[in-house]
């Protein structure tokens, strides 16, 4: 859904942005512009006086203005940051033998991983992210480990049963994970 509305907002801005890119250059050398265009010629400007001054005498004109420049500022900042965020894959294509495949919903891949390793030894938490192509997903894996657990064991653990039952369920040759481990802190209790 982000992509088709970034494509969109996208090309809206690239067209006025072409649009006021040209005409305003075309007016300035005197080329022929559109009868409903506001400036004609080279000495035309952009915002005359008379408009300038029209609402300064009113109160709200200047809190508008910053407010709408604010939430313009915010929404572009927004944006550009959204384009930086790794979206979650949301379907995995699997080979179904027949040539065209079948999908499967990637939040059920994570939710089956999630529910798989939390049942190894030693894991208090996990959280699964899949991202990537449907056709080559990459698994995201947070562990939290209980104080007691071995990390490389249950690295080990976790590759060979949970992340080996997704790959091969979802009929992938291969599917690569970054896995972070954390522990968990161990609470000591006084023994009076």
């Amino acid at each position: 859904m982000l992509r088709v509305v970034n494509r969109v907002l996208l090309g809206l801005a690239g067209l006025l942005l072409l649009l006021l890119g040209g005409a305003v250059p075309a007016a300035g050398l005197g080329l022929p512009v559109p009868s409903w265009w506001p400036w004609r010629g080279p000495e035309a400007v952009l915002l005359g006086e008379a408009r300038r001054q029209r609402w300064e005498g009113q109160g709200w004109w200047w809190p508008l203005v910053i407010a709408s420049l604010a939430a313009v500022a915010l929404l572009a900042l927004w944006w550009l940051l959204a384009q930086f965020r790794r979206p979650r894959l949301g379907e995995v294509l699997v080979d179904s033998g027949d040539g065209e495949g079948a999908l499967l919903r990637g939040r059920a891949v994570e939710a089956v991983l999630v529910g798989e390793t939390e049942d190894l030894d030693g894991v208090a938490r996990a959280q699964v992210v899949l991202y990537g192509r449907r056709s080559a997903p990459a698994a995201r894996v947070r562990l939290l480990l209980e104080p007691f657990a071995s990390p490389g064991r249950t690295l080990h653990r976790f590759s060979a049963e949970p992340l080996a039952h997704a790959r091969d369920s979802a009929g992938l040759v291969s599917l690569p994970a970054e896995v972070r481990l954390r522990a968990r802190k161990h609470r000591a209790r006084r023994v009076t």
